[in-house]
This record gives structure tokens, C-alpha cells and sequence, in this order.
């Protein structure tokens, strides 16, 4: 026991918690400075969303384990005696807001979701989509009824990865994959392997984004016992034409797009209203008037610039909107955060926590 307690004393020395503290702002200097070079996005997932940061052979803590080494510091505080009584009060509350913080920054970090919403006047949308992540879809769209999607999420999508379905008739195999590209047209036309949009066209990679969400990706990849259907394929988000095949007398749809998100509700489109500034082609502010419609009951909401939706977890901003003639679309920035209100809770408690003790060294000196 007594080994116990010398290791949580250790390890819950008040000099750990000070070097990651020191660590930490040195990540966020160097994380704010680099950004400007290599974009928000890639800053953050490298200093900020992964364990290590590789320095040549070299592996510097990142965010994730100078975080987790916080926690457990702070955590240990909680095995030392007495940490209820009134002289150490305000500190035990102190520490319990701290961990909750760090907490919600956890949860943050791995479930948390954004992404955008786009609706055209008068239209409804179910779901957004993903900044970041992007997924391959094969879509069954024989039945007159309904579509039936297959759908390779974002980890999957990398060089040399098999994808496979038993509801499949053909394998993909991917052999290229690139962050950001551009299609080119071929100067002359590629062999027999080449099918679709690939018979005429290559992808051509180019730099990444500085703003990540910009990238347009794209994969290379073939496809396997599809019969006549087997060859060399390429996809790009944004695509105009969608690559369709009929194999076994069914036919499939093959897109990359950005990872869909479905919403537990509908939004509807009613209007959408911007204010220019005068004499300019510049809009001063834009909201949209909205039909949020869940158990087929619709209920009217205003998004605007200041005033997002909040519901069932996730928020809606007011982000942009795209114009194409008397066509109005707005954009919706969309965020799914599961730690949301973990800031403003543990801010309180460590207000209660820092109050309690200034009162009580307070009273202390009083009586001296």
C-alpha cells in the first residue's frame, strides 16, 4: 500500500501538471503559427488530434497524450486524504472542474462531428455533410421503390485497401487515392483496361488546400469479377457524371462524396432573405426561414446569422448561401459535439471551487 501511495504521489506531482501546462502552450504557439502555412485543418490534426508529432525520427508528445498525462496527474489528487474537509474544499472542487473540462474536450475530440447543410428554396435536406471525411458509395438502384446503399467509410478509402460486400456482385480495389486533384483530359484515349470516365480523363493530383474542406479528392480504382465491367475507374467529389454500371441485371451507381450524416428530422427551405450593404454587391446579413418538420410536424424556425438552431444535439449556423439566377440555396454549417456544455459546467464548478478558497484564506486572515 505504502508503494501504491508513493507511485500516486508521483505521479500526481504538482511539477507534472506544470510541465504539461508549459508543453501545452508551446503546442498551441507552434500549432498557431504553422497554420498559416499549412492550413487550420492539417495544424490541428497534426499538433492538437494525434498522440505523437515526428520530428524527423524523433516522436514529440502531441495534444492527445499531453492531455491524457494532465488527467491522470490531476486524477491522482483524488487518492490523497482528506481532500473533503473544509481547508482543502475548494481545491478537490477546483480539481473536479478541471477533469470535467478536460473530459468534454475528450469527448469533443472523438465524437464530434461538422459538417454543412445545402438546401435550394423550397426544398428539404436529412442530412449534412462532412468537412473532413469522405466515403464511397455503391448504390443498388434496380428497385423502382427505393435505392439500397453500400456504403466504405473514410477509413477505408486508402491505397491498395479491398472493399467488398456480400450484397456485391464485384470487388473494388483501390489504387490511387488523392486529397485534393483535378480531372484532365487525355490526349489520347486510354487502353481496353480504362473504363468510364477514365477512358477519356486521368486525375491529376495537385497540392492540399490551405482550408481543408475545399480539397476536391479523388480515387483511382478497379474493379474485380463485374464481367465485362472489369477495368480501371476513377472517381472525384463533385463528379457531373455519376459512373453507372449494370452487372447481373442490376444496376449500380459508384460515387465519392463527402461522409453524409442523416438527421433524426427534416429541414425545409421556406424563404430565404439577404440584406445588401447600399450601393455594394455585398451582402450585410442573410437568414433563412426554415420548416424543421419531425414526426411529420412542421414548426417554423428563423436561422440567421447571430442566431442558430439548436435541437436534438446538434446546431445549425447561418454560414452562406450560394446564388444561381432566381435559384436561392442556403448553406448550413452543421456541428454534432457531445461535449458541448462540458466548457460551461466545469467553468462553473471551477468558479465555486477558486471562490470557496479565496473566502476561506480570507476568513483565515481575518481572524490572524
Amino acid at each position: 500500500m505504502k508503494n501504491i501511495n508513493k507511485y500516486i504521489t508521483i505521479i500526481g506531482s504538482p511539477k507534472i501538471f506544470s510541465y504539461t501546462v508549459m508543453w501545452l502552450i508551446v503546442l498551441v504557439f507552434i500549432g498557431t503559427i504553422v497554420q498559416k502555412d499549412i492550413g487550420l485543418y492539417a495544424a490541428q490534426m497534426d499538433y492538437f488530434s494525434s498522440w505523437f508529432k515526428w520530428i524527423g525520427f524523433v516522436p514529440l508528445p502531441s495534444g492527445k497524450i499531453t492531455m491524457l498525462v494532465m488527467f491522470i496527474n490531476l486524477s491522482c489528487y483524488f487518492f490523497r486524504p482528506n481532500i473533503f474537509n473544509k481547508n482543502k474544499l475548494g481545491i478537490t472542487i477546483t480539481h473536479s472542474g478541471v477533469i470535467l473540462m478536460l473530459l468534454g474536450g475528450g469527448l469533443t475530440s472523438y465524437f464530434s462531428s461538422e459538417g454543412s447543410v445545402v438546401i435550394d428554396e423550397g426544398n428539404k435536406s436529412n442530412f449534412y455533410e462532412n468537412y473532413y471525411n469522405k466515403e464511397f458509395a455503391v448504390v443498388d438502384t434496380s428497385n423502382p421503390d427505393y435505392d439500397r446503399f453500400v456504403i466504405f467509410d473514410n477509413p477505408l478509402i486508402k491505397v491498395n485497401s479491398f472493399l467488398s460486400d456480400k450484397s456485391l456482385p464485384f470487388d473494388i480495389q483501390i489504387l490511387d487515392y488523392y486529397v485534393n486533384c483535378k480531372p484532365v483530359s487525355r490526349i489520347y484515349q486510354g487502353g481496353d483496361e480504362f473504363k468510364g470516365m477514365a477512358k477519356n480523363f486521368f486525375l491529376q493530383e495537385l497540392p492540399s488546400e490551405k482550408e481543408y474542406e475545399k480539397n476536391i479528392s479523388g480515387i483511382i480504382y478497379r474493379l474485380n469479377n463485374s464481367d465485362s465491367f472489369d477495368g480501371i475507374y476513377i472517381n472525384y467529389i463533385g463528379q457531373p457524371i455519376t459512373q453507372a454500371l449494370t452487372v447481373d441485371e442490376k444496376d449500380y451507381m459508384l460515387l465519392l462524396r463527402r461522409q453524409r450524416t442523416y438527421l433524426p428530422f427534416q429541414l425545409e427551405l421556406i424563404d430565404f432573405e439577404k440584406i445588401m450593404h447600399p450601393g455594394t454587391n455585398i451582402a450585410k446579413s442573410f437568414s433563412s426561414l426554415v420548416n424543421l418538420i419531425e414526426d411529420n410536424v412542421p414548426r417554423k424556425v428563423l436561422i440567421s446569422m447571430n442566431e442558430p438552431l439548436r435541437h436534438r444535439g446538434y446546431t445549425f449556423y447561418q454560414a452562406s448561401f450560394i446564388e444561381d439566377g432566381p435559384k436561392q440555396t442556403t448553406v448550413l454549417a452543421t456541428v454534432k459535439n457531445h461535449g458541448r456544455l462540458f466548457p460551461y459546467i466545469s467553468t462553473i464548478i471551477m468558479s465555486i471551487g477558486i471562490l470557496y478558497h479565496m473566502l476561506l484564506m480570507f476568513l483565515r486572515k481575518k481572524k490572524v
